[in-house]
């Protein structure tokens, strides 16, 4: 394993390592976040079958998670793996979208997060479908292929609840509107995002692929008439997290906590 991380660390050059690492972190720790807010749902959702499909959707985003901390501990090449980086930090330095940062709510909140979070992210992974930085590409190249289904989830009960007048629409707009100046956070600018871009690693800036997912997301919103979230103009939206996530980070860190040997 350590030649591995070797070979890998040092296939990047000096300059890139810092901002792709910016950017691995990111990605995971939303991963990571959504997954395990989304297996709150687990024996409480309005339904069975969405019992099954949020444990799967949890457990599809956790695995994620997983694999981009692997490929991060790698890159980092200093003997961290990837239960490291994924619970031995503390909850200030996660670097996940405020988006996620929210605490449960009811199902039309889950619903409205992973609507706007999952549109979000399948434009993210679109700009690293031809990077540079190849075990990169192999890895979103499979993600994708899954996160297509939690796109085509999120958006039938976005749509669902959306027209549906009375309580579950009138929900879907509290959700909406509570979210709304984090709803675009997984496009906060990283730290170095330039050399990402010149570097062929990401397509495109975090601000183009903005206005792609509101170009995308925009027939949705209209049709229904919804508002749209505002343009995101949070500096610190990755790096300021509030009490939801740091009663969440409680939890899922506690067996690390306890068992400081315990695995994945």
């Amino acid at each position: 394993m350590t030649t591995i991380r070797s070979s890998l660390a040092a296939g990047v050059p000096d300059e890139l390592r810092s901002a792709l690492d910016g950017l691995l972190l990111s990605m995971a720790d939303d991963e990571f976040v959504i997954g395990f807010s989304d297996s709150e749902w687990t024996g409480i959702a309005p339904m069975l079958e969405e019992d099954v499909a949020m444990s799967s959707l949890a457990q599809d985003e956790l695995g994620h998670a997983q694999a981009l901390y692997q490929l991060l501990a790698q890159l980092r090449d200093d003997g961290s793996d990837a239960d490291a980086i994924a619970y031995d930090r503390s909850p200030d330095e996660y670097r996940h979208a405020r988006l996620l940062d929210h605490g449960r709510g009811d199902w039309a909140m889950a619903i409205a997060r992973r609507y706007l979070y999952d549109t979000a992210d399948t434009v993210r992974l679109e700009a690293l479908a031809s990077s540079s930085f190849t075990p990169l590409r192999e890895l979103v190249d499979k993600i994708r292929r899954e996160e297509r289904y939690h796109v085509m989830h999120a958006t039938t009960w976005f749509e669902r609840l959306a027209a549906r007048e009375g309580e579950p629409r009138n929900r879907l707009l509290a959700a909406l509107d509570e979210l709304a100046a984090d709803a675009a956070t997984v496009f906060t600018s990283l730290d170095d995002e330039e050399r990402l871009v010149e570097g062929g690693v990401l397509a495109r800036s975090m601000a183009e692929l903005e206005a792609r997912w509101r170009a995308q997301i925009t027939p949705t919103f209209v049709a229904h008439g919804l508002p749209m979230p505002p343009e995101n103009e949070l500096g610190d939206g990755r790096t300021r997290h509030g009490e939801p996530f740091r009663w969440l980070w409680g939890e899922f860190t506690m067996v690390r906590r306890d068992d400081p040997v315990a695995a994945w």
